[in-house]
């Protein structure tokens, strides 16, 4: 069997759910010599521990703390583009994209560490399973034009995941059937704490950075997609992607910059790419399969303190790459078209006269130099052009 799934993990702490995933194929006769595991972590981890943990599951693999990403940085000739990868960041999973863009991976898996499967599910096999799928699925819309991935029993829970713009709240939401045929995205839902941002987290009643309200299976009735012009947020805990959607699907450069701004590296990600596979009618399932989400408890101060830089940025970033890339017909194309938006409009007054304004000329420009570093790593300095047509010929 081929090789052809690259399952990233970014982890400092519980690195071993990585067995539970490998014991969740076998069991359910899932090849695991399809896998290619990559452990993204940092300089003061057990590095050691986690290769052998590897080998003792008979997984292929590779471990990369701060200093393995240099080194790996160096040998494939794109040293000058490292700190596209932000320090100390969740958004390092962008190093598995290029890995994965380095390789030969036909498709994509972000697992987070305080992640387990949901054991009635054939976790890599339904993702597979998602993105091959053709035919009639439920299509979710809103007025707000957002979709609350959390919308089948919210009249219980309430409940609005993070990245979800605060001005798109108390939506009148309708379903209908639609067809699909191009899926380039599975993203798995949460049982147990949900994905939740500091406010929402304080407004449940919560100070250690969980919640108080818990989900089941039960919150989830059937999988759906938001239709096109509808965004929704994209959490990389629980999902899957086709290798055509990296030019598309950089993690956004947070945590480690001069606004301090965290927290939406995977929300705006997704923002991106549902612009761009609308663009391209593409499509990005949601639902199962679902995880077993165990975050640790932790400060919501904390995490309040980090999203606090970008709130104002997330409630109006969607509307300014709303427009973006409509002649494109590559992700490459699309997302260019978003960079440039960005990276060369006034954010600092005028019309949008945003806090932290100059972050978002920041992401632009460093969006555009992905495209340049997928060039360069792809075939030694080619155009963007070539991104676009060997990611969608991939």
């Amino acid at each position: 069997m081929t090789r052809d799934i690259c399952v990233v993990v970014p982890t400092i702490r519980e690195y071993e759910c990585v067995r539970t995933y490998a014991e969740n194929a076998r069991e359910h006769g899932f090849d695991t010599d399809r896998l290619q595991v990559v452990l993204v972590t940092e300089d003061f981890c057990d590095t050691a521990a986690m290769a052998a943990m590897l080998d003792e599951e008979g997984l292929s693999g590779e471990v990369f703390d701060e200093a393995a990403r240099e080194e790996w940085y160096q040998r494939q000739g794109i040293a000058e583009y490292g700190h596209l990868v932000p320090a100390a960041s969740h958004a390092q999973t962008s190093f598995g994209l290029l890995y994965m863009w380095a390789g030969d991976y036909e498709y994509g898996f972000f697992i987070d560490d305080d992640t387990l499967p949901e054991p009635e599910y054939d976790f890599f096999g339904r993702h597979l399973d998602n993105l091959a799928f053709e035919g009639e699925i439920t299509g979710v819309a809103s007025d707000e034009r957002w979709v609350n991935v959390l919308y089948q029993n919210v009249e219980d829970h309430d409940l609005y995941p993070r990245g979800y713009p605060y001005a798109a709240m108390d939506e009148a939401v309708e379903t209908e059937p639609v067809r699909v045929d191009d899926i380039v995205a599975s993203q798995g839902l949460w049982t147990n704490v949900p994905d939740l941002d500091a406010v929402r987290i304080l407004m449940d009643g919560d100070l250690q950075g969980q919640a108080q309200t818990r989900l089941t299976a039960e919150d989830f009735d059937e999988d759906f997609v938001a239709r096109e012009g509808q965004y929704l947020t994209v959490c990389s805990m629980n999902l899957a992607f086709r290798r055509e959607v990296i030019p598309a699907f950089y993690q956004l450069p947070m945590d480690d910059n001069p606004w301090d701004v965290g927290r939406f590296d995977d929300i705006w990600s997704g923002v991106f790419l549902k612009r761009a596979c609308d663009v391209l009618d593409k499509q990005i399932y949601n639902g199962a399969p679902l995880c077993e989400h165990n975050k640790a408890p932790r400060s919501t101060f904390g995490d309040l303190n980090n999203e606090v830089p970008g709130l104002e940025l997330n409630e109006h970033v969607w509307e300014l790459v709303d427009d973006a890339g409509s002649d494109a017909d590559t992700f490459a194309g699309v997302f260019e078209a978003m960079a440039r938006e960005l990276a060369e409009t006034d954010f600092e007054g005028g019309a949008y006269d945003y806090e932290n304004g100059a972050f978002l000329t920041y992401v632009g420009e460093h969006m555009l130099e992905w495209l340049d570093c997928l060039d360069a790593l792809g075939d030694g300095g080619g155009d963007r052009a070539d991104v676009g047509v060997a990611a969608t010929d991939d």
